[in-house]
């Protein structure tokens, strides 16, 4: 006689699969404790890793690079959901909102601000508990006009019909996933409110863990991911009961998108052991982790140069250039790019060049003389070159 297993069952009488919320362990999930506890030590000391080079840094200089991590966070959990947002509005709202001064500013959009406030909430007040209040204000955020694109949908309310997860042309639709009832929602939520707010509960797996639960609730018309991972980062910043956020998990989910869909539906049409989830979930961690390295050495490089140069007399206009090539302009450092940018004559670009070379602030890189580009001395061991496509 061969056994056949409840899901199984479900799927002959059905048709479709059985999903995560259907099973009669929901929600308690299981681990395989040995395996997610071997990469929580990873995490741990990529994350200490981390802490070490920031600690050789000033408060500002810390700020600095917040500014960058979290703007990283808004905008590639917008491009997941194919939300595309201005990058310098971005930045500029997050760095007047925590207080931060950036050069060349740019004005920021009502709705970029808005979710730029999302944001905020959820890693500045982390320590505040999360209520359906909070996420009902998270919501209007993301749409103030009661419009997700040519839809009108409920706004700051949990859903009141049912909601798949399709893709692909009209006709010939495919169903990802099947979120619980409308009936269902309010006790969902309820159930996952007390849980994160739990003092039973923390760390990187929680923040896996959350994202996952909320997700598969999928409690609002529309929505979900972006509020699922501002919740996922909530938990983080708890894990590390810091305000400042150093490493961007969504920019690092935007580059795996595909891994991140395929694995969150194989997840969800499963039962509630979910070491394959929260595995996936810490190593993409641990790649955000080592990608902020990028951004870091940028501040950290930044923080030596003036550090090193702090007596060096320098014009204000020298200083303004400068700084703009540490924060990372996109163009190769030359003459030419100089008077653009400082909007001075060729000839007074080429004498502030000549006098910084002579200084050891910038080094002439190899190159044709017409077209000699410049690096950024930072210390005997460290030169910035500024080496993109010209913009």
């Amino acid at each position: 006689m061969r056994l056949i297993d409840r899901k199984t069952v479900y799927l002959q009488e059905t048709g479709m699969p059985m999903y995560i919320h259907e099973h009669k362990e929901w929600p308690a999930f299981s681990w395989d404790k040995e395996l997610v506890n071997g990469k929580l030590n990873q995490v741990h000391r990529a994350v200490g890793y981390l802490m070490g080079r920031l600690s050789t840094i000033g408060f500002d200089d810390k700020m600095a690079a917040v500014v960058e991590s979290i703007s990283h966070d808004i905008i590639a959990s917008s491009e997941i959901e194919g939300v595309e947002l201005n990058n310098e509005q971005v930045r500029s709202s997050v760095a007047r909102k925590l207080g931060v001064q950036l050069p060349n500013q740019a004005e920021s959009s009502r709705y970029i601000d808005g979710v730029v406030e999302m944001s905020l909430d959820a890693t500045v007040n982390y320590d505040r508990p999360l209520t359906h209040e909070r996420l009902f204000g998270w919501h209007s955020c993301l749409f103030p006009t009661g419009w997700s694109g040519f839809t009108r949908i409920d706004v700051a309310q949990y859903r009141t019909g049912e909601m798949k997860v399709i893709s692909g042309m009209f006709g010939r639709e495919k169903v990802h996933y099947i979120a619980p009832s409308p009936e269902r929602v309010g006790r969902e939520m309820e159930r996952f409110l007390d849980w994160f707010n739990s003092d039973a509960h923390n760390g990187y797996v929680k923040s896996a863990i959350s994202h996952l639960w909320f997700v598969c609730i999928h409690p609002f018309d529309d929505g979900n991911g972006r509020i699922g991972r501002a919740i996922a980062d909530m938990a983080l910043s708890q894990a590390e009961n810091s305000k400042m956020r150093f490493f961007s998990i969504s920019h690092q989910i935007n580059k795996d998108k595909k891994q991140y869909y395929d694995m969150l539906e194989k997840t969800q049409k499963g039962d509630c052991e979910i070491t394959g989830w929260i595995i996936w979930y810490l190593d993409c961690l641990l790649r955000a982790i080592g990608q902020s390295d990028e951004t870091l050495s940028k501040v950290l490089n930044k923080a030596i140069f003036w550090q090193l140069h702090a007596t060096t007399a320098l014009s204000e206009r020298q200083h303004e250039v400068l700084n703009l090539y540490l924060d990372g302009y996109p163009s190769k450092l030359t003459a030419k790019n100089w008077a653009k940018r400082a909007k001075v004559s060729p000839d007074t670009a080429a004498r502030d060049i000549k006098d910084l070379v002579e200084k050891g602030i910038l080094e002439p890189q190899q190159g044709r003389v017409r077209d000699a580009f410049y690096g950024i001395r930072c210390s005997d061991s460290i030169l910035v070159v500024p080496m993109p496509e010209e913009p």
